[in-house]
């Protein structure tokens, strides 16, 4: 394990079942974060247009250098992805695909939805826990702000178990490789992304408050205006986030929104 605590891919077999999922066709442009040694990389250099490569440690400049040499169209970026701004990418990803860093995975992904809007399909690695808790439903205890976040915005289309043996080092955690897209109605069903953002995040900052309380706590809306747009929608003005589905929380920022700051 390197300074950054990486887990590397060492399964060509299972790149290609990534790519796979991914859908990738050869006028893709994919963004890749953390590739590595390069096994990945290459099968989405073979796959794909362009890749950006996006990776922290440049002590591993050395092994990626025969995956550059071989594939022009890889393009390497040094830094850390959690600063790199995804906007600046020429040209533009259409698809990424990834072995992430599973202390930074969530908010990778999340990141990409609105400052990628040309990337409508993602196949990540991430942590099994991380991949049940994406597209998790309601009243369930893997539900919760990320869930909500990233149904609204995407459809899952295939989960694939790993196994730890086909890292290293291997991980002390099961994986999963994620599939999914973006939805044909996004951003049009939540135009106004940064406000639902920062309204389920405040409905789940406390999970044994009910949303009234979580709202009012974050300054978004005073408990009593949440509970009356609460009833015109039909909800228990004690209900909890968890209880909401994802397309829930669209009228309710609506609601709130006609006469609240939100």
């Amino acid at each position: 394990m390197t300074r950054f605590g990486q887990n590397f891919l060492r399964d060509p077999n299972l790149a290609r079942v990534a790519i796979e999922r991914a859908g990738l066709l050869p006028t893709d442009v994919v963004l890749e974060i953390g590739p590595g040694k390069g096994i990945l990389t290459t099968q989405l250099a073979a796959a794909a247009a362009t890749v950006h490569a996006i990776e922290i440690d440049r002590a591993l400049a050395p092994l990626l250098e025969p995956t550059l040499v071989a594939h022009p169209n890889v393009v390497v970026h040094w830094g850390d992805a959690m600063r790199i701004p995804f906007g600046g990418l020429e040209p533009a990803p259409t698809a990424f695909v990834a072995n992430l860093p599973y202390n930074v995975a969530t908010p990778l992904v999340l990141r990409s939805i609105p400052e990628l809007p040309t990337v409508d399909r993602w196949c990540v690695m991430v942590q099994r826990e991380i991949a049940d808790r994406m597209f998790a439903t309601p009243s369930t205890s893997a539900y919760g702000g990320v869930s909500v976040l990233m149904r609204l915005a995407c459809e899952r289309t295939n989960l694939h178990p790993v196994g730890r043996e086909v890292f290293e080092p291997p991980p002390r955690v099961d994986s999963a490789l994620l599939a999914f897209q973006r939805r044909a109605d996004w951003p049009e069903r939540a135009p106004d992304w940064q406000r639902i953002v920062e309204l389920v995040h405040a409905g789940f900052a406390h999970r044994r408050k009910t949303l009234a309380n979580c709202l009012s706590m974050a300054g978004i809306a005073s408990r009593a205006e949440t509970e009356r747009v609460l009833a015109e929608l039909g909800h228990d003005a004690r209900i909890r986030g968890e209880a909401i589905e994802p397309e829930g929380w669209l009228p309710l920022l609506a609601g709130l929104s006609e006469t609240v700051a939100v």
